[in-house]
């Protein structure tokens, strides 16, 4: 009995050791992020995955540091150009972390753009959805879906075919533009998965001639699709993440009502990354974000914005997430069709769709 408690109170006081030891880590991390003052994050509109309350509760949390929030905008093609243009740029147009498409995590790796950090809850990530050396790491999901403007819309499009029918003349756009976006990117790939594309150039390749159809049949409109121009009326039928359409219907509040749709078929899921730029100014305040973000606190922000946070699963394990957020999510059944490309699929099919996208569709977004 005597061995069992002294094992028992030497792994308690190991494990307290260990948990101070983070603590202390975590207090040092702040002290130098507050005594560079600012982080300079890019391409986080505060509709997409709740990051607008995400921003606001990291300033709440550290009051010293400001964010400057460059182009909210931007496309994940347009932040990797941000960083390489301000390789010697210590002012605030330099972005210190990026939140990108996860083809284009291993990219920035390549051409030495990132820099490692492994967050504390670095074990609960998947390793199917994170980089082993810590360069980038999965942050959160959705599916894309078709946010419909039913004030505008009288039958709204169940699948992909649908969208070709000449009801919906001028009225399909896409949230991104395909040559850049990574949402832009994957929407042509669950196009082409619809039309029996193989996940990869098979599916890049059926894209763009889906999306030729739908261009040369004048249902496509070449405006990249938001909130604004789903009231405005200008893409009643706009290709985007769950999550985004979600956000958007409840920023509108019924003006005009919006319909969030999982096609029945080409359902792509599509995991973001976190990385910290390798030419970050304010490097601690980088790493004090991404720690904000994979903590319990973080996860739960994406939630509230529709975004499955990569640590779903050990959340949930844990009891982690409050019913209500669970409850505000689309049906479990709507996620099951669900296909995760891996890496290599998504680099064959982006390099087919950015390469071929003007000469194939030759529509031009803005």
């Amino acid at each position: 009995m005597k061995i069992k408690t002294m094992l028992k109170a030497t792994a308690f006081a190991v494990a307290a050791a260990a948990t101070q030891a983070a603590a202390q880590d975590m207090s040092e991390l702040a002290t130098a992020a507050e005594a560079e003052g600012m982080l300079s994050t890019i391409a986080l509109p505060h509709s997409w995955c709740g990051y607008g309350d995400v921003i606001a509760n990291f300033k709440a949390k550290y009051p010293n540091i400001e964010v400057n929030e460059l182009n909210p905008d931007a496309g994940s093609a347009d932040e990797l150009e941000a960083v390489r243009a301000n390789k010697g740029n210590t002012g605030p147009q330099a972005p210190d972390v990026l939140d990108v498409g996860f083809a284009f995590g291993p990219q920035a790796k390549g051409e030495g753009l990132t820099m490692a950090h492994k967050v504390a809850t670095w074990d609960t990530i998947p390793d199917s959805a994170k980089d082993a050396d810590g360069h980038w790491y999965g942050d959160y999901y959705g599916v894309l879906s078709f946010v419909v403007n039913t004030d505008l819309v009288e039958n709204v499009p169940q699948d992909w075919s649908d969208l070709l029918k000449p009801e919906y003349a001028n009225a399909v756009a896409l949230a991104g533009d395909p040559r850049a976006s990574n949402q832009a990117i994957l929407a042509v790939m669950a196009a082409g998965m619809a039309q029996g594309g193989a996940a990869g150039e098979g599916s890049g390749q059926a894209g763009l001639d889906f999306f030729k159809a739908l261009n040369e049949a004048g249902n496509f409109v070449p405006v990249i699709g938001k909130a604004g121009t789903l009231a405005q009326g200008a893409t009643p039928i706009v290709i985007a993440w769950d999550y985004n359409g979600l956000a958007w219907r409840d920023t509108l509040e019924g003006n005009p009502p919006l319909e969030v749709v999982v096609p029945k078929s080409g359902v792509v899921a599509g995991v973001y990354v976190q990385a910290i730029s390798a030419y970050a100014p304010h490097p601690s305040a980088a790493k004090l974000w991404m720690e904000y973000l994979y903590s319990d606190e973080g996860q739960l922000g994406w939630l509230k914005g529709y975004c499955h946070p990569i640590r779903f699963n050990d959340l949930a394990a844990n009891g982690a997430i409050p019913q209500e957020l669970l409850d505000a999510l689309p049906p479990a059944e709507a996620y099951e069709a669900a296909t995760f490309p891996t890496l290599d699929e998504q680099a064959a099919n982006k390099s087919v769709v950015t390469g071929g996208w003007d000469s194939v569709v030759g529509a031009n977004v803005q």
